[in-house]
């Protein structure tokens, strides 16, 4: 809960229910599929720990619920 809060919410003004529904559940999604964790080396839920990136030439940026958080991912 701090963490949407923090993150999310307390930056932005809701407008109205499918306002407050839509970024939350844009946040839910990138806090579940994206978001590193400390206990997995920095590593997202759904990244697969045997894969060793290759350095990256380009940097893409995505911004993510409503432009509160970008997010950076190798251009390709």
């Amino acid at each position: 809960m701090r963490s949407v809060r923090e993150e999310c919410t307390d930056r932005m003004l809701i407008f109205n229910r499918s306002h407050a529904e839509k970024v939350l559940h844009d946040y839910a999604r990138r806090f579940n599929n994206h978001r590193p964790r400390q206990g997995r080396d920095q590593l997202a839920p759904l990244d697969d720990p045997s894969v060793i990136p290759l350095p990256a030439a380009r940097i893409q940026r995505r911004q993510s619920v409503a432009g509160l958080i970008d997010e950076y991912r190798p251009a390709g």
